[in-house]
């Protein structure tokens, strides 16, 4: 009937993940008491002894992921994904393949299974992001992103490592993660690295990829795996950009996810002051899923375990919309090419249902105009999403235009659902 626009199949089980659209990334690591970016390490380039402080304090003694979940939960995410270890190293289960973990800490506990399970009963999906990076490990060679590639000391001691032995534990935390959490639906690398002028790069052949993915597919067979161990799986991961139209790769629409922060950091940063308004978010949503992708947007708890005051009134106006207007996300995907989005529009469309949703970016004045055969030709009734309201309209040639009231309606964004024949 309609030539709509399809993903490629993939190894993984991702249709739940085209239903769901919308899902919570979670940053969180010892740089939450540095509260200045998750490569704080990085950007300043401090040595282990010293940021080892933040090892030393880690306490987060307000740490409750049942409020976490819920406030995911409430604002329409359906799955999450944790950064069970990020580049510095620092994992929040109780790893036996490393002392620099959660529990040794001054909190002394996993902080990973409860939150697994408090998602879990939001019945949300689970994640775990885990770092091919490792500014910690022992014998993880140095490259391009390394924090202290720069540092003569450091270099000269690391000179003889062996990156064969880190990629093996690479492998053995990977093991912990699939068999000791139950069913994990999502498995989000980062990141292969290119080689540069003095170092060697890191990437496919380094992780032993291949073999990798097969390992994670024969303990957990639906896993979802991102793009980032240089052999694309189930998803592609553009990060901090909208892509301007579904991505595909050989000209082939994939699955694909964008993934943003509510600010201009990814792990808690006090003094980051570019944070996104509700209005912005709501619509980088909708925007991802009329091209037929989802969105995982980020939060970056305190060093005591909360979600920051400013997450927490994005995630509540993002819910507040989603409250009445969920059915233009879930299950939807970018509308068939024969319609043609008003100006200032975006649409979505649930094939399952046949229906066409058409989201105001800008409110116009009075009523707007949709133009196309198809529309004409099929369109049934529309109403108002938020409140079930008529929208009455007329048909003139090729042209729908819809009678609206010149007040616009109180929502972030109002969308009207139209029924098709």
């Amino acid at each position: 009937m309609f030539n709509l626009t399809q993903a490629q199949p993939t190894p993984g089980n991702t249709k739940w993940f085209q239903n769901d659209r919308f899902g919570l990334f979670i940053h969180w690591g010892t740089y939450a008491l540095a509260a200045r970016h998750e490569w704080v390490k990085n950007i300043e380039a401090i040595p282990d002894e010293i940021y080892d402080k933040y090892f030393k304090h880690f306490d987060p003694d307000l740490y409750d992921p049942n409020l976490w979940a819920k406030a995911a939960s409430d604002a329409g995410m359906k799955y999450f994904v944790i950064t069970t270890k990020h580049h510095e190293g620092f994992c929040l289960w109780d790893s036996d393949l490393t002392d620099y973990k959660a529990t040794n800490t001054p909190y002394g506990k996993d902080v990973l299974s409860p939150m697994v399970n408090a998602f879990r009963e939001q019945n949300m999906k689970v994640g775990f992001y885990h770092s091919l990076l490792d500014w910690h490990h022992p014998e993880y060679t140095l490259d391009e992103c390394h924090a202290l590639k720069n540092n003569a000391e450091y270099q000269e001691k690391a000179k003889n490592r062996d990156l064969n032995k880190y990629v093996d534990y690479l492998w053995g935390q990977t093991k912990e993660l699939l068999t000791r959490f139950g069913k994990i639906d999502i498995l989000w690398y980062d990141f292969s690295i290119g080689k540069s002028d003095r170092f060697a790069g890191k990437g496919r052949n380094e992780w032993r990829s291949e073999e990798l993915i097969k390992m994670i597919r024969g303990i957990q067979p639906e896993i979802i795996i991102n793009d980032r161990l240089e052999i694309d799986q189930d998803v592609k991961t553009p990060e901090q950009y909208q892509p301007r139209e579904w991505v595909k790769v050989d000209g082939k629409p994939v699955v694909w996810e964008a993934c943003q922060t509510f600010s201009g950091s990814w792990g808690y940063h006090r003094d980051e002051q570019t944070w996104k308004s509700v209005d912005m978010l709501v619509q980088m949503l909708i925007d991802t899923v009329s091209k037929g992708g989802n969105l995982l947007l980020n939060v970056g708890p305190t060093g005591r375990g909360e979600f920051d005051e400013r997450a927490l009134n994005c995630l509540s106006g993002m819910g507040k919309w989603m409250k009445n207007h969920s059915r233009s996300i879930y299950g939807c995907t970018q509308a068939p090419d024969e319609f043609k989005a008003p100006k200032d529009c975006r649409l979505t469309y649930n094939p399952d249902k046949n229906r066409l949703y058409i989201h105001m970016f800008s409110y116009p004045f009075g009523g707007f105009f949709m133009d196309g055969k198809e529309i004409c030709d099929r369109i049934e009734y529309a109403q108002f999403l938020n409140d079930a309201s008529e929208v009455r309209y007329n048909i003139d040639s090729e042209t729908v235009s819809f009678n609206i009231p010149v007040v616009k309606p109180n929502v972030t964004v109002p969308v009207i659902e139209v029924y098709l024949k």
